[in-house]
């Protein structure tokens, strides 16, 4: 996912040409206060201009502490609605917040004759409240469609001791300081069908660093991770999908897990040294359609003589 500022035609630009699942055209904090109102009419036309190829095209707007909320979501939908996958809620506290941009969207849609519900939300936890009532949050309207960490805010929020973002804290020497945020994070958005989806590494320019900090979030099953600088793609996008020996043996074990079913009638098959069961299916499906998504190709075949 790509941050782009609403208000730097030319980062908008660029941003049409790079190897990207998704963008989002920003409002909020990449955005000066005396640039707002003309960030808004940017984001219109980059959106009307298309360009963006199968890219799920969003828009992060101001969080709703701040005036500028209403208006860009207004200005945005009614000018550009037919062109907009998502817009992005930061700062969530609580459902009701999701609630009222469902609110507003929908009578948005209406006015304007759109089709109701189809623009989604992706609602950023970015503090101690927000990951309190994750769960709440998660479960507030159909729209939502992701929950995204905001590392920066939330370690300011709870007055984590240092100011390297995506990096362990200074004198916090064993396991990992966010892994409860992560997997509290996780597990609302995996119990509610959502994407969960890791927050941007702000070091634009040590990618070996970036790529460490995505390993951590991909590991655990985090769905991508924001990125600021078109030096951060291509690692993205390898971290986030399988290497080509696991993928490899994913689509190996559906293969012989699909013969023993059906061809053989048994619920449970040996695929070399290793037992597999549905449970293996399961696990199997989730590298396999990481693998798919990032358009892997497979280099092994499965045999029936294998299983």
């Amino acid at each position: 996912m790509l941050a782009v500022p609403g208000s730097n035609p030319r980062f908008i630009e660029k941003a049409r040409g790079l190897e990207v699942d998704a963008f989002f055209l920003d409002l909020e904090d990449a955005v000066a206060p005396l640039e707002k109102d003309g960030a808004r009419g940017n984001v219109v036309a980059a959106l009307n201009e298309g360009g963006w190829g199968g890219r799920v095209r969003t828009v992060r707007v101001n969080d709703l502490t701040t005036e500028w909320t209403y208006r860009d979501v207004i200005a945005v939908v009614e000018g550009a609605g037919a062109e907009l996958d998502c817009l992005v809620l930061p700062k969530v506290t609580g459902a009701d917040q999701v609630r009222w941009l469902d609110v507003l969207l929908t009578q948005i849609e209406r006015a304007n004759g759109l089709e109701v519900g189809r623009i989604g939300v992706e609602a950023q936890i970015e503090d101690a409240r927000g990951l309190v009532n994750v769960d709440a949050i998660a479960a507030a309207s159909p729209r939502l469609e992701s929950l995204v960490y905001g590392p920066a805010d939330f370690m300011a929020s709870i007055n984590m001791k240092t100011l390297v973002v995506g990096e362990q804290p200074p004198g916090y020497d064993t396991g990992d300081a966010y892994h409860y945020v992560l997997m509290r994070i996780l597990m609302a958005a995996r119990a509610n069908g959502l994407q969960a989806i890791d927050g941007p590494y702000l070091q634009i320019r040590d990618v070996d660093a970036f790529r460490r900090s995505a390993g951590r979030t991909a590991a655990l099953g985090f769905d991508g991770k924001w990125v600021l600088h078109p030096g951060q793609v291509d690692a993205a996008n390898e971290v986030y999908a399988p290497d080509q020996d696991d993928y490899d043996h994913a689509e190996l074990i559906l293969d012989a897990y699909e013969h023993a079913t059906t061809v053989r009638r048994r619920g449970a098959v040996m695929l070399g040294d290793e037992m597999l069961d549905e449970a293996s299916r399961k696990m199997a499906l989730v590298v396999a359609g990481k693998g798919r998504a990032a358009g892997m190709r497979r280099t092994k075949e499965f045999t029936p003589d294998e299983g």
